[in-house]
Parts: C-alpha cells; structure tokens; sequence
C-alpha cells in the first residue's frame, strides 16, 4: 500500500493561512488606525509610540493648566482695571478738591465719596477670587503653575495685597 502526499494541497493551505492571518492583521491596523496594536507588531516603536503618547497627555494637561493660569489672571486683570478706574475718579475728585471755589460742604461731599471709592478698592479686592482662591487681598502668594510636559516647567505667581489702606489711599 502506498501512502500519497499532496504536497501542493498543503502547501497552498499552508499559504491561505498566512494571508488569512496578514489580512486579519492588516484589517486590526485599518479598524484601529494605529500601524502598532500590540508589541509583537514592532516593540521599539511601540515604546517609542508609548512615551510620545505619554509626552502628548502630559503637553494638554500642561496646556489646560496653562489655560487656567490665563483664565486667573484675567480675573484678577479684570478687578484691577476696575481699581484702577476707580483711583482715577479719587483722582479727579482730588484735583476738583483743590479748588478754591468749593466750600467745606463741597470738600466734605467729595471727601465722602472718597471714602465710599476706598471702601469699594478694599471690597474688590477682599472679593476677588478664582476657585475659591482669593487673588488680590495678599494671601496668592507663591502659587506655582505647571505649565510644560516636564517637571522643570514650571512657573511661580504671587500679587500682593490690593486693599485701599496697602494703596495708601485712605
């Protein structure tokens, strides 16, 4: 008796095989959209991918504290051009103080409005806060900013205390 072999037979198996694994290989790179899916694919690349990937989430994270970082300090921006407005009208009212023409019922009404603008510059700046973080009546000090991928980008703010006594404006 004699046993045949195919050997065409298995050979052409054995080739359907290797492009049945190769197209489900190629369709997992196609539905993922990533040329590396496991480490068996390239494993230097996926290490390299995998730091880049961790580079990546450390860059927005980096990016969303710097974001928070601007957004603090247009608050604060925002009550100092307020201040700012204000100390210009005390301004004013100084200069229209000065007048030899004003009596002391003048000087005392505008002297009276000074003192309400001077309450205001301490009001704003006791009430200004930014994440329950008060900006502008001196406790932001030393508050660090992680604003790149690595350890060393980094960024140190303080703003002093703004109240109308620290001015000298009372």
């Amino acid at each position: 008796m004699r046993i045949n072999n195919n050997i065409m037979a298995m050979n052409t198996y054995r080739q359907l095989g290797i492009g049945n694994s190769s197209a489900a290989k190629s369709m997992e790179k196609l539905s993922s959209g990533y040329r590396i899916n496991r480490a068996g694919d390239d494993a230097a690349g996926l290490s390299i991918s995998e730091k880049m990937r961790g580079q990546i989430r450390g860059l927005k994270m980096a990016s969303k504290n710097a974001q928070d970082g601007i957004s603090l300090i247009q608050t604060a921006e925002g009550a100092l051009n307020e201040t700012h407005a204000i100390l210009q009208r005390m301004r004013e009212l100084a200069v229209q103080s000065a007048n030899d023409t004003n009596v002391d019922i003048d000087r005392d009404a505008i002297q009276g409005e000074i003192d309400q603008l001077a309450a205001e510059i301490t009001r704003i700046a006791q009430n200004t806060n930014f994440n329950e973080q008060n900006l502008l009546d001196g406790t932001f000090v030393d508050k660090i900013f992680h604003i790149g991928a690595n350890a060393d980008q980094s960024l140190a703010i303080s703003i002093g205390n703004m109240d109308a006594a620290t001015l000298q404006v009372l």
